[in-house]
Order: C-alpha cells, then sequence, then structure tokens
C-alpha cells in the first residue's frame, strides 16, 4: 500500500493543472515499513521537454532533491508525471523508461473533468498497478 496525504495529491494535482498542456513531473519520498510506502515529501520538477508527450527532470534538479531527502531522513520511492490527455496507466515510453523496479510510478491522467491517480510498479516491461491511499494527514 502507498499513503499519500491529502496535502501532497493538491500539490501534484496544482503542479499537473499548472504544467497544461504539456506533462508534469516530479520525485516522491518517503520511507518503507513492511512493504507499505508512506510519502512524506514530493518535489515539483520542471519538465525541461515541455511537451504534452513525455518529460524529462533536469540531474541537477533530481540530485539536489535527492540531497533535501537525505538531510531530512528520507528516501526517494519513486516519481510522478501527468498525462494531459490520455488515461493513468504507463505509456509505452514510460515502460521503457521505468528503469528502477523499487520505484513507484504516479501518472495523474488530466483528461477528464475528475483527475485520475494511480501507481504502478513497473519491472521488465511489466506493469502492476500499486494500491494507493490518499489520507488525511
Amino acid at each position: 500500500m502507498i499513503y499519500l496525504k491529502q496535502s501532497d495529491y493538491e500539490a501534484i494535482l496544482a503542479h499537473g493543472k499548472a504544467g497544461l498542456p504539456n506533462e508534469a513531473c516530479g520525485l516522491i519520498a518517503g520511507r518503507e515499513e513492511g512493504g507499505d510506502r508512506y510519502i512524506e515529501k514530493v518535489y515539483l520538477l520542471e519538465n525541461e521537454d515541455h511537451s504534452p508527450e513525455h518529460f524529462t527532470m533536469s540531474p541537477q534538479a533530481q540530485l539536489s532533491a535527492i540531497k533535501d531527502m537525505r538531510k531530512n531522513g528520507l528516501g526517494p520511492l519513486g516519481n510522478f508525471h501527468s498525462h494531459p490527455s490520455t488515461p493513468s496507466r504507463p505509456s509505452e515510453e514510460d515502460k521503457r523508461l521505468a528503469l528502477d523496479p523499487r520505484a513507484s510510478y504516479m501518472i495523474l491522467s488530466l483528461m477528464e473533468e475528475e483527475p485520475v491517480l494511480r501507481s504502478f510498479h513497473i519491472e521488465g516491461g511489466e506493469v502492476t498497478v500499486e494500491d494507493l491511499t490518499i489520507t488525511e494527514q
């Protein structure tokens, strides 16, 4: 199970909407306990591609986020990005670029009036939906 605070969900949603018509992206960090993942912080990064179909996070921005995670006792848990006009499921490119089998890959679909955020485990091109719960705290 992945636990995401409502405030962090709202930050991801606002970042996704602000990036339209392009994809928005960022990193997620937190802790793991007994197989569960608790997202403690989201890092809203710039999509350097400025594209509605793919994203790139700069190595400098990622390194800065990793340094902040370490400073705050958090571990990297994965990343997120938005799909402005497609469903919340990994594209073929998303699968091809999912190089870390330990990461959670969160995708926010903004194609409908009601946004959809889902999380995925991707390993060797195989996709598994992860249980995601948005919590008050």
